[in-house]
């Protein structure tokens, strides 16, 4: 006989989703089996920048400033330039701060960048690694690297997952409440449901669109041989190779991407080929280390045509695939990871019906669809840009051509790198569980973000006097902000614990802060967003407008009123 083993939730996928739901879950008491075929977390650099919103549920969890000292060094730049190659012409840069830079000024910033965290620029494989370190110390938490999920039953008591191990053939079953597939383009879960992605692919253009080749090298030399300043994103820009390189240690090793030219035959890169592609880019034989190569597909903008089904969902690419720009997958999957866990666990603990599951696909469907958006937007920003057959010359015509490419790639650089209203804007406007107050929120723009407390939306931030965080004060669930003592609100909120057995966080912040929510008070979600906001209460309505967000029915909201 098989052995058995039990968890709350099956977890199909080692990347950032899976282990990200790992910890959500895990720091709420609820046990999870993850498993994932790959041998252990990524070797390869994969997504480079963690966005400043991801920076914040790190944050949330504990752990931000260990991600923060990963990857980069802490004084390292992390400019975007262009050039016609590495060690050609400078055509344009965006400047933007060190890590221990980001620390400082954070807490100066206002406006779109009024946020308790900054972007961090660390490759994926290291954010992994933190990941799977909290995760494994979670009590109930299990992870399986080199297991794969062959096959499931799913029933009315939940779900019977069938798990291999790759290295011996060994099989034992899991079973549990809920299965969540995070296990990539090729999903095996995905698949078994029948859902499809829909939207644009194949697209092609000059550049990120098409066959690209991926190469991981180290290269002592690079920094000595390049007469430029250092950069975190080093972008090629010619008509012989178009490639972008990401620093990943700040020493010598680097991730570069190239568009595969026609005639190129993926299937016969050989390590030299991958050598000799890296070094056309540099326009000079710079000695390198090929670590690893592959090929990929740019030219993605797919999103899956359900996220859940019963009790099985899905998260990250394999409910949602991107083209690169922006670094918009890896973080989306993220806030897939944050806006499911605390569902997961409201429903396994007993707080919440079954049916507040079903908001998941309702808010996070319409997010990843506006993310892919943008993040096609600008894909066809840079790869539809061609370089003027001449941007190479050393004549008039070539300083020309340059100083043209110069000023495009200098714009789209701010339109692509700086984006708080990508960051910060996604809403879940509609959904069953927001109260909402009939205010519309701000327009969707990419490049600019207005802190607003309309709900459904991320509540705004704010440095407090002393220098903390206000995002520092919300409970690890649920929180109530009042600002000012307002009486009612204190009896309001034991009575909404003790009918409802919610984990309620009662905030009392100064009256000079009311402005920033416009309300008496905001009930901010475990994920911190706004679910609601009001005057000061009446008997009964902290308890039915967050009988309302945790999904429970009429009935609650009637009795807790009475």
């Amino acid at each position: 006989m098989e052995t058995r083993l039990t968890a709350s939730v099956l977890i199909v996928g080692g990347g950032p989703c899976g282990l990200m739901l790992a910890n959500e879950l895990g720091r709420r008491g609820v046990s999870a089996i993850l498993v994932d075929e790959k041998p252990g977390t990524a070797f390869n650099p994969q997504a480079n920048a963690t966005q400043a919103r991801s920076m914040e549920h790190y944050r949330r969890l504990g752990f931000a400033d260990e991600i923060r000292r990963e990857g980069l060094p802490a004084d390292y730049p992390t400019d975007v330039a262009y050039f016609t190659r590495y060690t050609g012409y400078e055509l344009a840069r965006f400047q933007l701060p060190s890590s221990s830079r980001a620390g400082e000024l954070i807490k100066a910033m206002s406006g779109s960048w009024s946020a308790a965290e900054l972007p961090h620029r660390v490759s994926q494989k290291y954010v992994e690694a933190v990941l799977r370190r909290h995760a494994e110390a979670l009590p109930g938490i299990h992870l399986n690297y080199g297991h794969r999920l062959v096959g499931y039953v799913e029933s009315d008591d939940g779900i019977v997952g069938e798990i291999e191990c790759l290295d011996d053939g060994s099989r034992f079953q899991v079973q549990a409440s809920f299965l969540v597939g995070a296990d990539g383009p090729r999903s095996t879960v995905r698949q078994s449901l029948g859902i499809v992605y829909g939207g644009e692919t194949g697209t092609q253009r000059d550049f990120m669109g098409g066959r690209m080749l991926a190469v991981y090298l180290r290269s002592p030399e690079f920094y000595a041989s390049i007469p430029h300043a250092k950069a975190w994103m080093y972008n090629c820009f010619n008509g012989d190779r178009r490639a972008f390189m990401a620093s990943v240690n700040g020493r010598d090793e680097f991730a570069f991407h190239t568009q595969l030219r026609p005639g190129e035959d993926e299937s016969a890169i050989t390590v030299n080929e991958a050598k000799a592609a890296f070094q056309r880019a540099c326009g000079a034989p710079i000695e390198c280390e090929v670590l690893s190569f592959l090929t990929w597909t740019a030219g993605h903008a797919l999103v899956a045509n359900g996220m859940q089904r019963g009790r099985i969902f899905l998260g990250g690419d394999a409910a949602h695939l991107f083209t690169p720009t922006g670094g918009l997958g890896y973080n989306t999957a993220i806030e897939d990871a944050v806006n499911l866990g605390w569902k997961l666990a409201s429903v396994i603990k007993g707080v919440s019906p079954a049916t507040l599951l079903d908001s998941y696909e309702v808010e996070r469907r319409p997010v990843a669809l506006r993310n892919t958006d943008y993040a096609r937007r600008f894909a066809d920003s840079l790869g539809l840009f061609a370089p003027a057959p001449e941007i190479e010359h050393d004549t008039d015509e070539g300083g020309e051509a340059r100083r043209i490419a110069g000023v495009y790639l200098e714009q789209h650089a701010r339109a692509e790198f700086n984006i708080p209203g990508v960051t910060f804007g996604g809403r879940y406007d509609g959904s069953p569980i927001i109260v909402s107050d009939g205010s519309q929120p701000p327009p969707d723009a990419a490049n600019v973000y207005v802190p607003t407390a309309c709900p459904g939306g991320r509540a705004p931030h704010a440095w407090l006097e002393d220098g903390v965080s206000l995002y520092d004060l919300f409970g690890f669930e649920w929180t109530l902000l009042q600002f000012g003592e307002i009486a009612s609100a204190r009896a309001a909120v034991a009575e909404a614990i003790r009918t409802l057995g919610v984990d309620l966080k009662l905030v009392t912040l100064p009256g000079t802060l009311r402005e920033l929510y416009d309300a008496d008070l905001a009930l901010i979600r475990p994920d911190q967003i706004v679910a609601w906001r009001g005057a000061a209460p009446q008997a009964g309505t902290i308890g039915r407008v967050l009988a309302r967000a945790l999904g429970r029915d009429a009935n609650d909201a009637t009795r807790l009123a009475s």
